[in-house]
């Protein structure tokens, strides 16, 4: 019995093809669900009372809506609504936390500096 599995481009869809030579025995559908791009990125979201926090995520549009659901960081929780002020993607997980652990060193004066400069130039939030 020889086995296949095959994996279709930008879906999730494994099929599992069981055959004993010529003759197919089974076909079985083992997962579907589209492929999300992993995008490392640090980021700096606007408190409801004014605070700023720093994070990194391999998902920005899903921790934001943590954020915003309470489910997010426990800094987070009690300062809803949040705003993404600010973002960088980078290539690796460890370029983002070491980009967000940057930030989180910076004052509070020169994390306003970097959103501004960031919100004047291309890379505007979305």
């Amino acid at each position: 019995m020889v086995c296949n599995a095959y994996l279709w481009e930008e879906y999730r869809f494994y099929v599992l093809l069981l055959h004993t030579g010529d003759c197919l025995q089974s076909l079985y559908i083992i997962g579907a669900g589209r492929i999300e791009e992993k995008q490392n990125t640090a980021y700096i979201l606007k408190c409801s009372d004014g605070t700023l926090y720093t994070g990194w995520t391999n998902n920005l549009e899903k921790r934001l809506r943590e954020h915003n659901r309470g489910q997010g960081a426990k800094y987070t929780r009690g300062r809803r609504p949040v705003e993404l002020v600010y973002a960088e993607e980078y290539e690796t997980k460890r370029e983002a936390m070491q980009r967000e652990s940057q930030i989180k060193r910076l004052t509070r004066k020169e994390k306003q500096a970097l959103i501004e400069g960031y919100q004047k130039g291309s890379g505007k939030v979305p």
